[in-house]
Parts: structure tokens; C-alpha cells; sequence
């Protein structure tokens, strides 16, 4: 019997490695390992407290009710649509259509869900996620305001700028600043 294991904070591909790495232990058939769910056959002498167990060293864990499995289908669209975002910065993609047939259900009701559990809008959420992602570029060095901006699908700098320091209290040079007095501290700066 397959049984479909879904599994919180799986957000990256290296997630799916540690993960798989630490069903492999348990001996059981792995039929597919992706972000949010695990797909195995699960011989009885292994329960789900198990598994539980051994994949909360790692900072995941297994998931039983219904809207933090929702919950965490949406972010993972939300997450896989910033990266659909990197590659087409130019998409004509909604974020509300993409979630919405990623996941097959209205984007209303998502929404809803997603607000009324987490505590604020799921708009409010692809903006942190996407100053994050500002947040990281940034870091690298390796492209300037410009380039992020068309890379992440702003339609302008002054916009990325102005959500840039309304959502951190930061505008982008001083930010830069202070990361470069200090690459590894985060002191001082609001938590997203």
C-alpha cells in the first residue's frame, strides 16, 4: 500500500535529499520524494512516530491535519512561483492563477485559509518571500538593483525600493551598508 507521507518545511531540493536519505534508513520503498510529500510504501513494522521522530532532527515533520497540509501546499506554490518568476521575469502568470491551479482550488477560498491560519494575506507572504529573495541577491553581490529588479519581476527599481524598506525599515543602500560592515550579523534588522 503506498501511503502519501506529507512532510512541513520542505521547501528546497536539498530537503528532498535529507529526507530520502532518512526514509532509506527504514528500509522501505520509495516511490517518489518531492517539497511537501513523500510517497512510500510503508511495511508494518515501521509507524509513523518513527518517522516522525527521525526526520525531526532535521527540522521537519510529518503533517496529519488537513489545512497545515494546505498551508504548506501554498507556500511551496508560493515559493515555486517566485522561481517561475526568475526564470520568465516577464510571465503574464498571476500569482493567484498559478496558486490556484497548482493546487486546484479557488484562490478565494486559499486565500482565506491561508490568512485566517497564518495571521496575514498571502500577497503579504510572496512580498517577504520575494524581499528575501532581494535580501539574498543583495548578499551576492552579484548583480546590482537594476538586475534584481527585472530578475524578480518588478516592474520598476523605485518599486522594488519603496516595498524594500517598507517591509524591512530599511531602504537598499543602507541595508547594503550594514551588511557589509557585518556579513554574518542580522542585529538590528526587522525579522520577516
Amino acid at each position: 500500500m503506498i501511503t502519501k507521507l506529507h512532510i512541513k518545511n520542505m521547501v528546497s531540493p536539498s530537503c528532498i535529499l535529507v529526507v530520502k536519505n532518512e526514509l532509506e534508513v527504514f528500509d522501505i520503498d520509495i516511490h517518489s520524494v518531492r517539497l511537501g510529500c513523500a510517497e512510500v510504501i510503508i511495511s508494518a513494522t515501521v509507524s509513523l512516530e518513527e518517522i516522525d521522530l527521525r526526520i525531526k532532527k532535521f527540522g521537519f515533520e510529518l503533517i496529519y491535519d488537513k489545512k497545515t497540509i494546505l498551508i504548506e501546499q501554498i507556500k511551496i506554490a508560493v515559493l515555486d512561483y517566485l522561481k517561475l518568476v526568475q526564470k520568465k521575469p516577464k510571465n503574464n502568470i498571476k500569482l493567484s492563477a498559478y496558486i490556484s491551479s497548482r493546487i486546484g482550488k479557488n484562490y478565494n477560498y486559499l486565500s482565506k485559509v491561508f490568512t485566517k491560519e497564518i495571521g496575514y494575506a498571502l500577497e503579504k507572504y510572496y512580498i517577504h518571500i520575494r524581499i528575501e529573495k532581494v535580501k539574498e541577491f543583495l548578499e551576492y553581490g552579484q548583480l546590482n538593483v537594476s538586475e534584481i529588479a527585472i530578475k524578480l519581476g518588478y516592474s520598476s527599481v523605485h518599486y522594488l525600493s519603496n516595498q524594500f524598506k517598507k517591509v524591512t525599515g530599511f531602504s537598499i543602500s543602507a541595508y547594503k551598508k550594514s551588511r557589509g560592515t557585518d556579513s554574518n550579523s542580522r542585529e538590528g534588522l526587522p525579522k520577516n
